[in-house]
């Protein structure tokens, strides 16, 4: 799924997600996810959300809620967007938000349900 960038990169972004199994805690698995990000030419340089080569993130962990300096899982947004949702689902659409107790399925359909237009 291409989806438009947040904030000031004008170049649509390919999505996806995958399931992964680790041994690794969080901050221990996002710190070789920047590596990865790194050796596929990254270069961070303190802007949010400039245009980055690859961009990887740890969106739900199974064993549920994370948080500590620079980590926070689930990611903080991702509830509000469907380009994270929507690969989501192709991988693991009964998945469930330790926070919320509803399935990414469910968290789809709320975000993208047609909604009545007001008179």
């Amino acid at each position: 799924m291409a989806s438009a960038p947040i904030g000031p990169s004008s170049r649509r972004y390919a999505n996806a997600a995958t399931i992964i199994t680790t041994m690794l805690a969080p901050p221990a698995l996002l710190h070789r996810l920047h590596q990865i990000e790194r050796e596929f030419g990254r270069v961070r340089r303190g802007q949010p959300w400039a245009a980055r080569v690859l961009d990887l993130d740890i969106v739900l962990w199974s064993g549920g809620a994370w948080s500590s300096p620079g980590l926070t899982v689930p990611h903080v947004h991702f509830r509000e967007r469907t380009f994270v949702l929507r690969p989501a689902l192709a991988v693991a659409p009964d998945w469930r938000d330790p926070l919320t107790s509803l399935s990414l399925r469910h968290l789809h359909h709320r975000l993208t349900r047609p909604r009545p237009v007001p008179r």
